[in-house]
């Protein structure tokens, strides 16, 4: 497309939906009751979410996070992320007296109960997913005597069982659609018994975003995901947009991490945000590429959402104790510190 001068036409395709899942978006609101009710420090096991503007904000506000937990203080109050954890971290948790809140997004509670009845069932478990994430680590704590890790297509050739016609797959809700399916593909070639979850385990907000970058890529000459290199569904973003047309995909943290030369050239870019980024860090990119000449901003409608999850129950029971709101979207509390909504 060119302008009237003969210049091509510099424009921006906005994914919708982006950003903020119904997980993320319990995640974060479950930190900010917790420190609105019982003030500074509330420690959280793990980053909450895999987003570093998000895990700084909290901090600023009184969040501690650590590794393990074992770094919080006796009798304390900690918060498991939006990943999950495995059995052993609640044990561990109550062994230090900590009172616990579980933010696990409830799509990856539906995961873990599925890894328990099939280990039950005395089922071997081929868990598709990424080595050492955190979803996948907790996951596989539900049941590791019966789960095995499946890395990627690449992988199944090394995967062994104990009884081909007992086998099922389960899945990490992150992941790249496409490329799980070709490892389900690979494995049920291997195993031709090889039963499926009872429902998707990719969660909802992961394929829709890769559904409207996918749309999106053949007309983009840049595809900019927001989002952090720990996030496993933003990176899928950046390698679906490339696998699917657009000519170059970049992850960024932030506006100022675009490098201008990637603009040289381009035409058309493709604005995405992963499942954990806030609105304000794409707004921020939207804002730059304008000052830059690409103003005229298309949104590209995948697919509307509208789930939403309550709060954990330990979080809703104190707050309506106090007669305070549960209210899952953000109330205001923290405006001054900026926005994570």
């Amino acid at each position: 497309m060119t302008d009237t001068t003969g210049q091509p036409t510099k424009r921006v395709l906005l994914a919708a939906p982006r950003g903020y899942c119904a997980g993320v978006d319990r995640a974060v609101v479950t930190v900010e009751k917790a420190l609105e009710l019982y003030g500074p420090p509330v420690y959280v096991r793990k980053e909450i979410v895999h987003n570093k503007h998000v895990v700084t904000t909290l901090e600023k506000r009184g969040a501690v996070f650590v590794e393990e937990t074992d770094e919080v203080p006796e009798g304390a109050t900690v918060i498991f992320s939006a990943h999950g954890v495995a059995p052993v971290v609640h044990e561990e948790a109550k062994a230090l007296s900590l009172k616990t809140i579980d933010a696990t997004c409830p799509l990856v509670t539906k995961v873990h109960r599925e890894a328990v009845r099939f280990a039950g069932d005395d089922f071997d478990i081929l868990l598709i997913g990424h080595e050492g994430h955190e979803e996948v680590v907790g996951t596989s704590g539900e049941a590791p005597e019966h789960i095995t890790l499946v890395d990627g297509p690449d992988d199944v050739a090394n995967i062994t069982v104990r009884d081909p016609e007992k086998v099922v797959w389960l899945s990490q809700t992150t992941l790249s659609v496409d490329e799980t399916m070709e490892t389900v593909r690979r494995l049920r070639e291997r195993f031709p018994s090889l039963q499926d979850p009872p429902s998707d385990d990719i969660c909802y907000a992961t394929q829709n975003r890769q559904l409207a970058v996918k749309q999106m890529a053949p007309d983009c000459d840049l595809m900019i995901v927001v989002g952090s290199r720990n996030s496993s569904n933003s990176v899928r973003l950046v390698e679906v947009a490339v696998e699917h047309g657009s000519r170059a995909g970049h992850l960024v943290d932030y506006a100022d991490e675009i490098d201008q030369t990637w603009l040289e050239g381009v035409s058309t870019v493709g604005v995405t945000s992963g499942a954990s980024v806030p609105e304000v860090l794409v707004r921020d990119v939207l804002t730059y590429l304008a000052e830059r000449g690409y103003g005229d901003v298309t949104p590209v409608v995948a697919a509307e959402e509208s789930l939403l999850f309550s709060l954990p129950n330990e979080i809703r029971r104190d707050l309506k104790a106090r007669g305070m709101s549960d209210k899952m979207r953000h109330d205001g509390a923290f405006e001054e510190a900026g926005s994570l909504h």
